[in-house]
């Protein structure tokens, strides 16, 4: 009889345990440190007020686009509008965002950072890119001085086998 109560108990906990184990796996792959910011910030919005969002903390939510295929120091994530994509950037070897992440949608926690980049050091940046990519890079495309943000990344989470809206 006590054999057969164990064997009861056993087979009521397994399914929960299982279930508690695939409900933490659909939260998403996390990288880097634990995110603790609570509100995400539509990309778009800081995009919009760049100097309203400098060196502060935020969570950006987006579609995965290009990830850099030499180191996974950085993930471009797109929000809702096309033309709102920004950089979540990290030190290279501290975080290393995946190339399967392409396509899926990911959270990301990090300091926003503006930089006015001059013409001469936004063609270094894409030679430098395209190089890390193996892709060609044309620097008459590069019409001068331009306002750059990112999101100096700390952590991240990918959402497995989601891909955004």
């Amino acid at each position: 009889m006590e054999v057969f109560v164990r064997y009861c108990v056993y087979a009521l906990l397994l399914p929960l345990m299982l279930g508690a184990t695939i409900a933490v796996a659909g939260d998403g792959k996390p990288l880097g440190k634990k995110i603790t910011v609570k509100e995400v910030t539509p990309i778009r919005e800081i995009l919009a007020h760049p100097e309203k969002y400098e060196g502060k903390r935020v969570l950006v939510e987006g579609k995965v686009g290009d990830v850099c295929r030499k180191m996974g120091c950085w993930m471009m994530l797109t929000g809702a509008g096309k033309d709102e994509t920004i950089r979540i950037k990290v030190k290279d070897g501290e975080i290393v965002f995946p190339q399967e992440a392409r396509g899926k949608t990911a959270r990301a926690q990090g300091v926003v950072s503006v930089r006015d980049l001059k013409k001469e050091q936004l063609i270094a940046q894409g030679e430098h890119m395209a190089e890390e990519q193996g892709t060609r890079f044309d620097p008459s495309t590069v019409t001068g001085p331009k306002k750059v943000v990112q999101v100096n990344g700390e952590g991240a989470v990918i959402v497995e086998g989601a891909a955004a809206k």
